[in-house]
């Protein structure tokens, strides 16, 4: 069994997960892993699937028969484990670049960037635009979880940060 790794858009509508399940489950896929999105009137999904190479090809001519279906993919295998995954949100005025900023302050240390989401929303006592984000970070040593607080609220005095969970 092969895995890959599948990003998928459509304008958004009732039943459009299902029909892609329905697809993946016709041709013995197995769905591991997904994230999916509504933003803007649009369908954003990445899914990690197993299947065989024998069908394959097949699930893949099925998947882009669903009318508004893009798709790409990648085989994967197997990465390092981090030796300890972190959570954190964050939350700190909007401001352009603000990615940019968190992103380098991360690879800077070294740590990889697991899992993103972000959205923009308006404080409901004031009206100010507010940066949210989630991460999911894998780290390789043990001092960068320090290094990562002390980096991340160099950002600015406005940077809230909560770690939510911790795995060894």
């Amino acid at each position: 069994m092969l895995h890959y790794l599948i990003t998928l858009q459509a304008p958004d509508r009732k039943g459009l997960v299902e029909q892609i399940a329905n697809v993946i489950s016709r041709h013995n896929g197995n769905w591991l892993d997904s994230e999916m999105r509504h933003i803007d009137g649009i369908f954003a999904a990445i899914l990690q699937l197993e299947v065989s190479a024998l069908k394959w090809d097949a699930l893949l001519d099925a998947l882009e028969c669903i009318d508004g279906l893009t798709c790409s993919f990648n085989k994967t295998s197997q990465t390092p484990v981090p030796i300890k995954r972190l959570s954190f949100n964050l939350v700190a005025y909007d401001r352009e670049g603000l990615v940019l900023e968190i992103s380098n302050k991360i690879n800077a240390l070294g740590i990889n960037i697991e899992q993103f989401s972000s959205k923009q929303e308006t404080a409901g006592h004031t009206g100010i635009a507010l940066f949210r984000a989630t991460m999911g970070l894998g780290l390789s040593e043990p001092c960068q979880e320090e290094q990562l607080t002390d980096s991340l609220y160099e950002l600015g005095d406005d940077v809230v940060l909560d770690k939510l969970s911790k795995s060894a």
